[in-house]
C-alpha cells in the first residue's frame, strides 16, 4: 500500500511510519520543517510540505492509497488543526484516496454522558487543543465527499512498548478495571495500521485502549 503520512516526525507520526514500514508499505513521510527530518524512521521517502496547504496535500498524496494525518499544532496555535483538516478534506474530496485522522480523546464520552473535556477535572492547559479536536471532529463528520476514518486515543497516549494488542471502542472512553484509560503510542500505531489494512470504520470515529 502507498501511504502518505503528514506529521511524520512527531511522537505518534514517527511510530506510525515505523509500524507501516515493518509491514512492507511504501511510505511518503511528510515534515513541515526539514530540520526535523532526522526523527523520521529510515526507509521512508522523506518529503517537505504543509498539510494546511491544499496544493501540498494534492502533490504529496498523488497516487497514494491512504493519507494519514498525525499533525499537532503547538500551544497557542491549536486552531491550526482545523485549517489542516479543512485542507486535507478539500484536497481529497472526490478522490479514491482514503483519509485516516489521528484525533483527540476529549470528545469521547464518560459515564453519565458528558464528554471527557466537559468533566470538572479536565486539565485547563489542555482545553485549547480539546476544543480544536472537537471542532476537527465536527468538520470531519460533515465531510460527505471524502472517505475518512477518525481514531481517538484514550486519555493517556504515551511512549512505551509494542504488544500488538488493544481493545476497540466507538464513542466512549475506554478504561480498564482500575479506571485507567491508556495505550502506548506503539500499540496505537498498530491499531491505526490494522484499520488501514482492514478497513472497518467507514466515515466514523473509533477509539482504542490497552488490552
Amino acid at each position: 500500500m502507498r501511504i502518505t503520512v503528514f506529521g511524520a516526525a512527531g511522537a505518534v507520526g514517527s511510530r506510525v511510519v515505523a509500524e507501516a514500514l515493518t509491514r512492507g508499505h511504501e511510505i511518503t513521510a511528510v515534515v513541515r520543517d526539514p530540520a526535523r527530518a532526522a526523527a523520521v524512521p529510515a526507509g521512508a521517502q522523506l518529503a517537505v510540505g504543509d498539510a494546511s496547504v491544499p496544493a501540498d496535500v494534492e502533490r504529496l498524496s498523488a497516487g497514494a492509497d491512504l493519507v494519514i494525518t498525525a499533525t499537532r499544532p503547538p500551544a497557542g496555535s491549536e486552531s491550526a488543526l482545523v485549517d489542516v483538516t479543512t485542507a486535507l478534506l478539500r484536497a481529497l474530496a472526490g478522490s479514491p484516496t482514503r483519509l485516516l485522522v489521528v484525533g483527540g480523546a476529549a470528545t469521547l464520552t464518560v459515564p453519565g454522558g458528558a464528554t471527557l473535556h466537559e468533566t470538572p477535572d479536565f486539565p485547563a492547559q489542555l482545553r485549547g487543543i480539546a476544543q480544536a479536536c472537537s471542532d476537527q471532529l465536527d468538520l470531519i463528520r460533515s465531510a460527505t465527499h471524502t472517505n475518512w476514518t477518525y481514531l481517538s486515543p484514550p486519555a493517556d497516549l504515551v511512549p512505551g512498548h509494542r504488544t500488538g494488542t488493544y481493545r476497540l471502542g466507538r464513542d466512549e472512553l475506554l478504561t480498564n478495571a482500575a479506571g485507567i484509560s491508556t495505550i502506548s503510542m506503539e500499540d496505537f500505531a498498530v491499531a491505526l495500521l490494522d484499520e488501514a489494512e482492514r478497513p472497518a470504520h467507514h466515515r466514523t470515529r473509533f477509539t482504542v485502549a490497552a488490552a
